[in-house]
């Protein structure tokens, strides 16, 4: 419960413990219990305090409460006795110096005899906080570039007295500033923009780099740079210098979002206030600062504000996460300047006949709404970047759509009907989940018209071959396509033939219906025409060895997921791959799932798939009668997890058994014991 809760919540929680406390938990669960053990995490407040602990009664024996805060007077409000107050020790100075060191030099004991002392005291002043460490480190360890001793010392006079004495949590911020005014001129404007969001929110990665973009964080003089990959790297960098959390890394190692640290939000949003770069009203600020100071970015986090909207004609950026605001408290139309406006999770929001005059508007944001029609004046925004309308409940968008001329990126549903030239946004960088299924020949050759898509998912429920042979056509002419799902519900893959040539880009290609397949591995899979192909997940009819083979030749593989359709559908007898030791196979994978296959480790050359992390695999129990059947997987060596579906048709009871227990020593004669 941190400080930025408000009486709602407060109130809420208050009812449920009430209910935990006051009755027999009988009647909940059905269960003869009437003790509790109850956590309450990070309180700020002793207000807040005195109104949750009304909830618990006095005579609970055997009943326990623990809370947790960083603020000893709201320590000492919490419990009847100093004694019962248990303060947390900073990290031994053992730990606290493997902590610096592998953040600094990548090793615990890499640190240089001239950095010993320097490095000591510096240690010293952070007073064994694991986020202080952590911040100072990511500091000295910026781009993996040292520092210089004389800057290690400059960093050291700088710190002050750091924490050894009094842990504040002013102590803390001035250490985490330092890291803030380190970053170079491009990343403090994207750091400020993150104050934005709530505490505790999942920022998800690609949001935040189109409203960077559309906010003009992220420019480049040069036109043949990708914004785009611009505002990644700025993301990368901030992830990479501890300076946000990361959440939600996939397969291929991209981390596709990120959280704010307490202690770094408050810091962002006290120096955003102070350069009047964010305007925050949420519980504790409900109202407009008093201040002739003009609103250049609101965010409204809390339906019971108190706007002043006579500041607000000079306002760039709308964030709105509650509902019950939009159209009864803001008049959105009168903000003439306005550059973002996103509304995403309003669902009061069912209206936006205003945009049309928002004529300076680059980012627009409906995920998630009631939104069910776009006005015929949107093709008026001429500026307009990314518009997002997953989530609503829009069918059809208006023809003047195709009048975005720079619109970079269009999120929609499959089941939302595009109008006809789709081929005019020729700026789309990304068009994610277009639906195929009822559309024109001429439809899908405009397509082929958009030649900077980077990122293209589509639905093609119920394609021919007239239109298959189209989208072909097409999707060769996307010379960067980057990433490409192509979606159908059921039966055989009737497009992308044989003769078909990819773009030589693409990194990304997934098939991911359960329900279709391949008859057959498409020969334009192979290392020749897919050079930088990281992530394939596809379904074949039947997966031969030959077919294993080839996909682990493909030099950039990172993530394989494979089913064979025959065995996994229709039962029939799992096969088991042999692969020839000759080349040195799946070099970069990390993953492999074979669905219905026998891939067990031994198939594997000595050599092969150095770097594979996890392994999915097909066994069916009767094998373990094989004569010199080998599970043995020690040979590859970066193994952590190992996930098998063990079949037990045709085997009995004491073979599935002797199979189980084999798997299971084979991961457990593993040098990494991992995971089973």
């Amino acid at each position: 419960m941190t400080r930025s809760k408000g009486n709602l919540i407060v109130m809420l929680l208050f009812r449920f413990l009430r209910i935990l406390t006051r009755r027999k938990f009988s009647r909940i669960f059905s269960m003869n219990l009437t003790r509790y053990l109850i956590i309450i995490d990070d309180i700020w407040d002793k207000e807040v305090w005195k109104l949750i602990k009304c909830a618990f009664s006095k005579k609970s024996p055997g009943s326990r409460l623990i809370t947790t805060t960083r603020i000893v007077s709201v320590s000492e409000a919490c419990c009847s006795s100093r004694d019962d107050i248990y303060k947390m020790k900073p990290l031994s100075d053992d730990v606290s110096r493997t902590l610096f060191y592998k953040r600094v030099f990548s090793q615990e004991n890499g640190c240089p005899q001239e950095l010993l002392q320097v490095s000591k005291d510096i240690l010293k002043k952070c007073g064994g906080i694991p986020l202080a460490i952590i911040s100072i480190a990511s500091l000295l360890a910026n781009n993996h570039q040292m520092k210089t001793k004389h800057q290690w010392y400059t960093l050291l006079n700088s710190i002050g007295r750091g924490l050894t004495e009094d842990q504040s949590l002013e102590e803390m911020k001035k250490i985490l500033l330092f890291s803030y005014y380190d970053l170079p001129s491009y990343l403090k404007p994207c750091l400020l923009y993150l104050s934005i969001f709530p505490e505790d929110h999942e920022i998800m990665r690609d949001r935040l780099i189109w409203r960077w973009i559309s906010e003009g964080l992220v420019y480049s003089d040069r036109q043949e740079t990708s914004l785009y990959e611009l505002g990644n790297s700025y993301f990368n960098e901030l992830v990479n210098r501890s300076m946000i959390q990361p959440i939600g890394i996939d397969v291929e190692g991209n981390v596709q979002g990120c959280r704010v640290h307490d202690m770094v939000l408050d810091l962002i949003c006290s120096l955003s206030s102070e350069e009047n770069f964010v305007t925050i009203l949420d519980d504790t600020r409900r109202k407009m600062p008093n201040s002739e100071i003009k609103v250049r970015r609101l965010s409204i986090q809390n339906s019971k504000i108190d706007v002043d909207t006579t500041r607000m004609e000079h306002m760039r950026s709308l964030t709105v996460f509650t509902s019950d605001v939009v159209g009864k408290v803001l008049d959105i139309s009168s903000f003439q300047v306005l550059r973002v406006l996103d509304l995403e999770g309003c669902r009061d929001v069912s209206d936006v006949g205003y945009v049309g005059n928002l004529l300076h508007l680059r980012y627009l944001g409906l995920t998630d709404t009631r939104v069910k029609d776009l006005p015929m004046d949107i093709g008026k925004l001429k500026f307009l970047l990314t518009l997002d309308l997953r989530g609503s409940e829009i069918e059809v968008l208006p023809s003047s759509v195709v009048q975005l001329r720079r619109l970079m990126c269009l999120y929609v549903d499959d089941d939302m009907k595009l109008p006809t030239r789709i081929g005019n946004l020729t700026s789309l960088e990304v068009l994610d989940n277009l639906g195929l299924s009822d559309v024109d020949l001429d439809f899908v050759k405009e397509l082929g018209h958009l030649t900077k898509l980077r990122v293209l998912r589509l639905d093609c429920d119920g394609f021919d071959d007239s239109l298959g042979k189209a989208l072909e056509e097409s999707i060769s002419n996307i010379y960067k396509l980057d990433s490409l799902v192509v979606f159908l519900r059921n039966g055989l893959i009737n497009c992308l033939s044989e003769d078909w040539v990819p773009p030589p880009q693409l990194r990304r290609l997934a098939f991911p219906s359960a329900g279709s397949w391949f008859k057959t591995l498409p020969s334009w899979i192979n290392p020749s025409s897919l050079p930088l192909l990281s992530y394939l997940e596809i379904k074949l009819f039947e997966v031969r060895s030959e077919v294993i083979q080839l996909l682990g030749t493909l030099p950039a593989l990172v993530y394989l997921q494979i089913l064979d359709y025959y065995v996994y559908r229709k039962g029939h007898e799992v096969e088991a791959p042999v692969l020839s030791s000759g080349a040195a196979l799946f070099p970069c994978a990390t993953e492999c799932s074979f669905h219905g296959i026998g891939a067990v480790p031994s198939m594997f050359p000595q050599g092969a798939a150095p770097r594979l992390k996890h392994l999915w695999f097909t066994f069916p129990a009767k094998w373990i009668s094989r004569e010199n059947f080998d599970l043995d997987m020690r040979h590859l060596p970066s193994l952590q997890r190992v996930e098998v579906r063990v079949t037990t048709k045709g085997a009995s009871r004491q073979e599935v058994d002797e199979a189980k227990a084999a798997l299971r020593a084979a991961a457990e004669d593993h040098p990494n014991r991992p995971v089973l």
